[in-house]
This record gives structure tokens, sequence and C-alpha cells, in this order.
């Protein structure tokens, strides 16, 4: 008999806290537990009627068996502290992912489904790909966009599923381009513009490698006034014309990002990688502030989940 107990009470009480919080802020997608007891190295979201539990790999030594008797307990009590049915739990184990396997699907189960964040609707999907279709740890950034976005011309660099360019259209941008390399998340963006009702006349997707598209925008001379960069912390796939590395190429993203940078405009960068140090002459080129401790969210105990920077011009 595997004792979990120590893991569904702290679970319970942050269900608790949460829940409520949750409901409050109008979110219906939100991180519960954050490996908060080091003997249950999993992360836990809650998205509608669902969850995505995150098994995170330790290097523990532990027999097959056994590791399924302990999941299969840690699984039980997620489904008795929240009621969610054990059906629309899904596991996942979290390794060092290198390029293309980040992108890679893990099934064909087409579960698609629709959450609520901050009066946006997003399409979600747990089971088909390693990410969910919407990075929760940026849901502040979202709101701040959508805040800002009203007269704006925004683009969206490596895009993923086009979540801030939905806030950014709510918001009232008056234009905006979204940028990615992959078909299936150019898709995806789409169907999130049409759940969202926004008005694809105004709002571009570019499928398209980054450093291409920045050459290109700048020998255009396009110009925006609201831009958002978040890149992979890595990514080798076939499509691009060079391997990202975001700790080496971040001062060449950002400088490039710049050149098409309206006056006045802000450029939001971030990224996941844990280890990251931003470019020493980047403050000294522009007006840098770190914006962190404001956009990770509450709920997530992790508060290096991410580096948020907001970058402009020195005037």
């Amino acid at each position: 008999m595997v004792d979990v107990s120590a893991f569904a009470n702290r679970l319970a009480k942050n269900y608790k806290h949460y829940a409520k919080w949750a409901r409050r802020q109008d979110i219906e997608a939100w991180r519960v537990y954050d490996k908060d007891v080091p003997q249950f190295p999993v992360a836990i979201d809650i998205y509608g009627e669902h969850c995505h539990l995150q098994e995170y790999d330790t290097g523990w030594e532990i027999e097959d068996a056994e590791h399924a008797e302990w999941l299969e307990a840690v699984v039980a009590a997620i489904a008795q502290v929240t009621g969610v049915p054990v059906a629309n739990i899904v596991v996942k184990t979290r390794r060092r992912q290198k390029g293309d396997q980040q992108y890679e699907k893990l099934g064909e189960s087409k579960e698609d489904f629709v959450i609520g964040e901050f009066g946006q609707r997003f399409i979600v999907n747990l089971r088909d790909y390693l990410d969910t279709g919407l990075f929760l740890d940026h849901r502040n950034t979202r709101r701040r966009v959508r805040e800002e976005a009203a007269g704006k011309r925004f683009l969206n660099l490596f895009a993923y599923t086009g979540s801030f360019t939905v806030y950014a259209a709510a918001g009232g941008a008056v234009s905006s381009e979204t940028v990615d390399l992959s078909n299936t998340y150019q898709n995806w963006s789409r169907r999130n513009f049409e759940l969202n009702g926004m008005d694809c006349a105004h709002h571009t997707l570019v499928r398209a490698d980054v450093f291409q598209y920045l050459a290109d925008a700048i020998f255009e001379g396009k110009r925006f006034d609201l831009i958002v960069m978040d890149p992979p912390t890595f990514s080798n796939s076939k499509k691009m014309l060079d391997i990202l590395d975001v700790q080496r190429d971040h001062f060449t993203l950002v400088s490039q990002a710049m050149k098409i940078l309206a006056p006045g405009g802000v450029l939001y960068f971030s990224n996941n990688l844990r280890s990251f140090e931003l470019d020493a002459s980047l403050p000294i080129l522009y007006r840098v502030e770190e914006l962190s401790h404001q956009s990770v969210p509450e709920d997530f105990r992790n508060k290096k989940i991410h580096r948020c920077f907001s970058i402009r011009h020195i005037e």
C-alpha cells in the first residue's frame, strides 16, 4: 500500500485555496500543485473538468511495477481531492526536450476542448502533444498585452497557438502578424482566432522561420507598436535555417526585433531557460526592465518558471 497522505493533504490545501481564487479570476486553467512535496515530483494543472499531471524524471531507480502502483495511488488521490474523474486525468513524464521533440505528436486522440481565461477562449488538447496548447505561466503577460493593445500594430513571434494575438485583438489591436514555423500550430492559431470572433482580414498568420521573417521585415520597413517574443529554449527543427539556442541567440533576436519596433513601442521578451542570463549589452542599448516578479502567476510555486522583460528604445 503506497502512502500518499502527505501529497493528498498538500493537494487538498492547495485546491481549496486556488479553486476559489480561479473562480474569482475567471480562470478555468490553473496550477494546483507544483512539486510541493519532494517525494511527489509532479506538477498538476486543472483544465476545466480535466487534469494534466506531469511527472518529472528525477532519476529515481524504481521497478516498473512499483512505479505503476505509486502513480496509480497519486492519480486516485487527485481524483478524490479534485473530483476530476480518473478518465479525465492525463499523465505525462517530462524529460529534457531537444528540438523537434517538443512538437512531436504523442497520440491521435483529437480530444480537443475549450477553456476560458479572463474572458478569452482557447482550444486545448491534453493528450496528443507534450504541451497542451496554452502556456499557463504566461497568463499575466497575455492580460497585459490586452490592456496595452488598443490601436496598436501587434507582432507575435514564436507564436505557438496564437494566444497572445487573441488577447491583442480583444484589446483593440488594429492589425497583427502571428509568426510560427509549424503548420500544426498555425492551424491551431486559426481555430483560436475563429473561436474568439477575430477578423482574420486584419490578423495575419505567417508561417516562417523567425530569423528569416525578421530579416525580411527589416528589409520591407515594417513597423509594430507591440511585439511579443517567447522563443523555445532550444530547437533544431529541420524546417529552421539554423539551430536555435536562446542563450546564444537572444541578443540577435532582440536586436533584430527592435529594428521593427516603432518609437514609443514595447517588446516583451520571455523564455523558460532556468539558467538564462540577459546579454549585458542589451540594457546599455535599450531601456530594459525585468517583469518576472509580476509575470509569473500566483498559482506557480516555481517562481523561476520563466524570465520576462520589457524592452523599449531609449528616447
